[in-house]
Parts: structure tokens; C-alpha cells; sequence
């Protein structure tokens, strides 16, 4: 009798000491979507409760690009499928979808800040064939057709190879409404805008992280310190999917503004503006008007202030040989009776690239030129000057006129005019080119684009190619 007492005492104090273990098992479980596991947040989790597994529904909706409306005072869910609106209540059985009432085999639930739901609500109201390993603790999601991050992740680019070959991120920073990751390599970001909390993501297909100076937690994810940043008010990454591996970088802004995305590749580094369109006010001050009989000549420093740009082989700024150039460029510019010189900065400040391109065409500038330095520092071999144009002829025949003296009087590696989308050539309504006068990467380039003399041989050069462009003598 004794005997059967202590083991009915036993059993008692392990069924009140040992934890669940069914949310135990949750900390080890996986969301495999259309085969690929999708990285979780650390305080998001699948779990079981009254038998039942439940699955956060943000996660899901988010990687199936479904737009997710989240209520706080009402606790309410609204999640949209093209035209169809599914709607729920936490501690509420009862859902709607497409307005008409459906029973839940279990409430929503908010666990650890997440909304989760039963699992089968997601299979039949989401379009999903579900399956649960109970043994591995895995969901496998499958939907009726990829998401469109996996189908651009799988699909690879028909005019090179950049796709095939995995990329790597080696820095993340956030400056002046600007994101720029350092890479080695270029992938198509695939963006999306997201709403409550309103927020932009970027999915980066074929990438992980490198040699990453930033830190990262256990799940592969990390965030920025934007502290003090107007309309931002949390940068985060993570590796969010692997086999193929694929990096997802989330901007959630303070307010609902209404903010153009626009990217480029300068060197190896992918940089995002993020222009708010709803309240922008240019700090340049406003131009007087000019002398109408004048042609007027935008030259651009690129970079400046809290953006050095790219790094010499040296360690040193690119920000300041764009402006060291750009200053004697103004200089000869200014002995030209003909022209009216107006700069985008002229010490080291930092006006966003929206702002330039607002202020060239405010004042209706006749040609606009925007100076860089090159660098590829894992490449320390490539070389030369290479100048960039955006599809208008007017601008390529700039680029050409520039180019070409500009290879004569430096004396670098000519690697061409090309066409590519930057973002002050191609929003610019005037004729506009982007220079790259050489690589700061390069030991002999860097020599001769920090030389004083080979400086005001590049702005001659400049100010030669404007003027036959201009047909002034």
C-alpha cells in the first residue's frame, strides 16, 4: 500500500515539474514551404496545443506574399489572397473567409507576440496541401504554385550566370534613407511593400551571408541601429531560406508614407534609396534664376558626408577624390564665359541622390555629369575608366564626347561607354553621364586619380568633352 502511494506521489510531482512536451518538441520544429525551410524568428515557433499544431500565420502569409493586416485594439487578423479576405480573432473559433463564417477546430492564439493558427485552417482556407512529421517536428507547406521569390530564386538569368553562383553579403549598412550592402557579386532584388506594421522587404535569391562584420544570433538574423533615423524605425536581416540560400532584409518604417524604391549596383556594393515622396523638402537651397543666355553645367560629386562611398586600396574615401576632382572641374568651368556652373555639394556633405536629381531638373540644367571613384577591393587587378549613360542618345553622345578625351589625358585602361540604370543619370531630364575615372582598388589607378596633376588633367579632360557636347569653343 506504501509502495503504491510513493509511485501515485511520483507520478504526480513529474506531471507537475516536467514541462510540456509538446511545446518543448516546438523549439526544435521546422516550416519546410515548397522544399525550402523558411528561417523563423527566435521568439517565433511552431507548436502543439490541445493536439492541435499551430503555425504563426505572419510567417506563412508573408513567405506566400499574402498582405497581413494585424489589429491591435480588436486582435483582429485580415489576410488577403488576391480578392479573397480571410478574417479571424484571437481566442475566437469562429472565422470568416470571403465574408462567410467558418469553424475553427481551435481559436487563434497569441503566442510570444505572434498570432498562431491550426494548421488546417491554413491547409483549406490558404490553399495549401500540409503534412506534419511528428517524429522530425517538421510542417511541410506546399502551395499550388511558388511564391514569386521562389520562382525569380529558381529561375536563372538568360543573359548571364549571376544567378547560378552564390553570392555573399559582407556588410549592411543604413545611411541617409539609403541601404547599402556590400557584396560579391550582383543578384536582382525581388521587393515587396508590406502593411501593419507598414514595411519593405528586399529578398536577395542565390545569397548568404560572407565574412559579415556585423553580428548575427543563432537563427542567422541581425539588426541595424537606426537610431535617429526620421522614417525608419527597424532594419533587420536573416538567412531565410536554404538550398537555395536566400537573404531577406526588412525596413519597417515609423509612418505610412508613401516611399519610392529605387536600386543600382555602384562597384560591388547594391544601394537602395528609399525616397519619401508624401513630404519631401530639398535642403539645397533654391536656385536664383540664371543668366538665360548661359548653358548650365550640373557637376556632381558623388557621395559626401555620412556616405564615403567606396574604399581605396589605401583606405581612402572615395567621397574626397570625388570631390577634389569635382572642384577643379568647377574651377575651369567657371573661366567659361559661356557657362553656368552649378554643384550638387562643394564640401563634405551628403544631399541624397533624389535631391540632386531634383535640383538638376529644377533648374533646368543642360547637362549634368556625376564624378566617381571605381573600386573592386577582391579584384585589386581591375583597372581603367569606364563611362555610364541611360539610354537617351543626347546622353550617350556626352558620354562619348567626355570619354574619349578623358582616356587620353589619364592615360587608364579604356573600358568603354555602357548603358546602365543609375539612378542620377536615368531621372535626370537632361543630357547625363556618370564617371568612373579609375579604380581606387588598383595600386597604380589609385597613384595617378590622387595625383594633383593627373586631377586637373581629368577636369580639362571633362570640361573639353562638355564643351564640344555644347558646341561651344
Amino acid at each position: 500500500m506504501k509502495k503504491a502511494i510513493l509511485l501515485l506521489f511520483l507520478s504526480l510531482f513529474f506531471l507537475i515539474i516536467l514541462p510540456d512536451q509538446s511545446h518543448a518538441s516546438a523549439n526544435q520544429s521546422k516550416i519546410i514551404l515548397d522544399g525550402q525551410e523558411v528561417i523563423l524568428p527566435s521568439d517565433v515557433q511552431v507548436t502543439v496545443m490541445n493536439k492541435h499544431v499551430m503555425i504563426p500565420i505572419r510567417v506563412v502569409a508573408e513567405n506566400l506574399k499574402f498582405r497581413v493586416n494585424w489589429d491591435q485594439k480588436s486582435h483582429l487578423v485580415k489576410i488577403q489572397q488576391n480578392s479573397k479576405i480571410i478574417s479571424l480573432h484571437v481566442d475566437q473559433r469562429e472565422a470568416k473567409v470571403a465574408g462567410k463564417p467558418v469553424l475553427l477546430d481551435i481559436a487563434p492564439q497569441i503566442l510570444n507576440k505572434s498570432v498562431v493558427v491550426p494548421i488546417r485552417f491554413v491547409s483549406e482556407q490558404m490553399g495549401l496541401s500540409v503534412s506534419w512529421d511528428n517524429k522530425d517536428k517538421i510542417v511541410h507547406l506546399t502551395s499550388s504554385t511558388n511564391n514569386s521569390a521562389q520562382t525569380e530564386d529558381s529561375t536563372p538569368n538568360s543573359e548571364n550566370n549571376e544567378k547560378v553562383s552564390l553570392k555573399h553579403i559582407n556588410e549592411i549598412n543604413f545611411l541617409n534613407n539609403q541601404l547599402v550592402v556590400s557584396m560579391d557579386g550582383k543578384v536582382t532584388p525581388i521587393i515587396s511593400h508590406l502593411k501593419d506594421p507598414n514595411r519593405i522587404v528586399f529578398d536577395l535569391p542565390n545569397t548568404t551571408f560572407g565574412d559579415l562584420s556585423q553580428p548575427l544570433d543563432s537563427g542567422s538574423m541581425g539588426k541595424l541601429d537606426v537610431s535617429g533615423q526620421p522614417h525608419v524605425s527597424e532594419v533587420r536581416y536573416s538567412l531565410f531560406s536554404r538550398d537555395p540560400d536566400q537573404v531577406r532584409i526588412v525596413i519597417e518604417l515609423k509612418h505610412a508614407n508613401t516611399i519610392q524604391v529605387n536600386h543600382e549596383f555602384i562597384g560591388d556594393q547594391l544601394v537602395i534609396d528609399l525616397n519619401d515622396t508624401g513630404d519631401f523638402e530639398s535642403p539645397i537651397q533654391e536656385p536664383l534664376a540664371g543668366e538665360r543666355g548661359r548653358k548650365i553645367v550640373m557637376i556632381d560629386p558623388g557621395h559626401g558626408g555620412s556616405d564615403p562611398g567606396t574604399t581605396s586600396i589605401s583606405n581612402k574615401h572615395e567621397k574626397d577624390f570625388n570631390l577634389a576632382l569635382s572642384l577643379k572641374v568647377q574651377e575651369l568651368l567657371l573661366k567659361e564665359p559661356e557657362i553656368e556652373v552649378w554643384m550638387t555639394r562643394d564640401s563634405d556633405v551628403y544631399p541624397t541622390r533624389t535631391e540632386r536629381v531634383q535640383l538638376a531638373n529644377k533648374i533646368n540644367a543642360d547637362v549634368f555629369v556625376s564624378i566617381h571613384g571605381n573600386s573592386v577591393l577582391e579584384s585589386p587587378q581591375a583597372n581603367g575608366t569606364e563611362t555610364y549613360y541611360y539610354q537617351r542618345s543626347s546622353s550617350k553622345e556626352l558620354a562619348d564626347a567626355i570619354h574619349k578625351r578623358l582616356i587620353k589625358a589619364i592615360g587608364l585602361k579604356d573600358r568603354g561607354v555602357k548603358d546602365n540604370s543609375f539612378q542620377v543619370i536615368r531621372e535626370t531630364k537632361m543630357p547625363a553621364v556618370l564617371l568612373e575615372v579609375g579604380f581606387l582598388s588598383n595600386i597604380s589607378d589609385e597613384k595617378a586619380m590622387l595625383s594633383n596633376t593627373v586631377q586637373y588633367k581629368a577636369a580639362q579632360a571633362i570640361v573639353d568633352g562638355i564643351k564640344e557636347y555644347l558646341s561651344i569653343r
